[in-house]
């Protein structure tokens, strides 16, 4: 009789390009760029507060994650609940691993039907479908009909969009069948140099774009540049939290901290396996993609042919109504633009995979499903999630409905449970020698009170002005989430003189009782890691 092996990465490369994979997404190359060219919270002062989050929150959550995922795997559990059961060590610490499973599993729900639509749209303009001439609303009118924003239900049968977004559903789950190894691990090592060789052909061309008219000497590659780095008014933008709240969120999203993917993913790892130098790497190439290659590509191309006003649309506006017209007005634009939309397919697929295997590790370690069962249970689970998000598609509301509660407040929530759960109940001393175990680097000392008293401090702060300003009907201007481009938050949750939409009420229904759900699921896997 065989012992089935278990499964790990191949190699430490393999592990990090697998972080970096699922940090480098549509965060990098939309969402940031969006966020710096927003006019009420971008520029200089969005950097500096994006930078300053990095510092206290980014970084030492990741190593947060990397230290206690690796000491979870070397207690045998490998998914957030199973390791938060071993590092609290009391009957109820594994619920508190809850959103390790919630959180990836939930923004995969939205995040693959944006997966499609970059898919959809790289083969479109390589095609040459998306060369619809000079009028702006024709590019917004092909959008709204591609992702059925006209109407619920409207992208569902045996066309286009609907079937790019089965292909690539189906698609990420016939990858996580092979594991880690053969799947996730393969993926990424071959993507991300893919990634980053298509961004820097990008770059390339969009910086030696120069001025496209010479009429207006005023709309160049340079002035582009200049709009979303030049730190206009800094101490007014410091002075709003709305700057903090974005810098912050962006830096959670980006880096996939408290997504519960990196705890589960250095699980894997050895015990001797150097966590400080892989989170280091990990976040230097993420920064790298987002910073030097993302922030450097789109905003510069849109301002040098359809100046300002066409980049301070938000996200889906810049990445899908405007970026296409910007590809048609250059030569040889279907290439360039196929190439951009192929970016972005890579970049969100490394990411959609992540939010998968927490998922796999909880159902197989915590139920004992071998890999077809997790893979067959956790899809019955995300399709009735994206068809929620699918079908529900009448101004995005279901999607943004489940990024507002999971894709922001579940990742603050997450985010926040491991910086106390690090320094309280495993301990700060415990957490920073078991950090430093088989580290060839050492984390500057600067880092301890940051870690120990900065980080928890920040975390709370941020998060309570979040909640203030989403929920208590406070600002009832505050945009919507970064990824919808028409609702005001508390159109979708509710406020002051602000009830929610019925789709929202019918979405948060849904996460209620898919929450409930898993709370069972944690109960169960209790039961069996106590008898084991």
């Amino acid at each position: 009789m065989t012992t089935k092996q278990p499964d790990g990465w191949s190699s430490k490369l393999g592990v990090i390009m697998a972080v970096a994979g699922s940090a480098v997404g549509l965060g990098n190359f939309l969402r940031f760029p969006g966020l710096v060219a927003d006019k009420e919270t971008g520029g200089g002062a969005f950097l500096i507060a994006y930078f300053i989050s990095l510092l206290i929150v980014g970084l030492p959550v990741c190593w947060i994650e990397w230290t206690l995922g690796r000491f979870g795997g070397s207690c045998g559990y490998n998914s957030s609940a199973g390791i938060f059961h071993a590092v609290i060590g009391r009957p109820w610490g594994k619920y508190v691993g809850i959103l390790g499973f919630i959180v990836p599993v939930g923004v995969y729900f939205y995040y693959v039907v944006i997966e499609s639509w970059c898919l959809g749209y790289a083969w479109t303009s390589f095609s040459g479908g998306l060369d619809l001439g000079k009028d702006a609303a024709a590019y917004a009118t092909h959008f709204r009909d591609f992702a059925g924003l006209s109407a619920d239900g409207s992208v569902l049968g045996l066309k286009g969009p609907f079937l790019f977004f089965v292909g690539v559903f189906l698609l990420n789950y016939v990858i996580i069948y092979r594991g880690l190894s053969k799947g996730i691990e393969f993926i990424c090592k071959w993507g991300m140099p893919l990634l980053i060789f298509i961004a820097l052909v990008l770059l390339v061309r969009v910086l030696t774009l120069g001025t496209p008219d010479p009429t207006r000497p005023e709309l160049s590659v340079w002035n582009g540049l200049g709009y979303m780095w030049n730190p206009d008014d800094v101490l007014g933008g410091l002075a709003k939290p709305a700057v903090w709240l974005k810098a912050s969120s962006q830096v959670f999203f980006t880096l996939s901290v408290g997504f519960g993917v990196i705890i589960s993913y250095a699980s894997y790892v050895k015990r001797n396996d150097d966590v400080v130098l892989s989170g280091l790497t990990a976040t230097s190439a993420n920064e790298f993609c987002e910073v030097g290659l993302g922030g450097m590509i789109t905003v510069p191309a849109a301002y040098a042919f359809l100046g300002a006003s066409a980049v301070a649309g938000g996200t889906f506006a810049l990445g899908f109504n405007v970026l296409p017209q910007v590809f048609a007005s250059m030569p040889y634009g279907h290439l360039f633009g196929g190439l951009f939309f192929t970016l972005l397919f890579i970049a969100a697929i490394t990411s959609s995979l992540s939010m998968l295997q927490p998922g796999i590790a909880f159902l197989e370690e915590g139920l004992g499903l071998d890999r077809k069962g997790s893979v067959a249970l956790l899809g019955l689970v995300t399709a009735v999630g994206c068809t929620l998000v699918v079908w529900f598609s009448e101004g995005l509301k279901a999607l943004s409905t489940v990024d507002f509660w999971i894709g922001d407040v579940g990742i603050f929530l997450q985010g926040t449970i491991l910086v106390y759960v690090f320094n309280l109940a495993f301990g700060f001393e415990k957490g920073w020698t078991e950090a430093h175990h088989g580290a060839d680097i050492a984390i500057p000392r600067f880092f301890r009170p940051i870690i120990r008293w900065v980080a928890p401090a920040y975390l709370t702060l941020v998060f309570l002005m979040f909640m203030l300003r989403n929920l208590a009907g406070w600002n009832l201007s505050f945009t919507a989430p970064a990824f919808s481009p028409t609702e005001p938050v508390l159109d979708l949750i509710g406020g002051e003189g602000h009830p929610p939409s019925g789709v929202a009420r019918l979405t948060v229904l849904f996460l209620i009782i898919f929450t409930v759900f898993t709370v069972v699921l944690i109960q169960r896997a209790g039961e069996r890691w106590n008898r084991r």
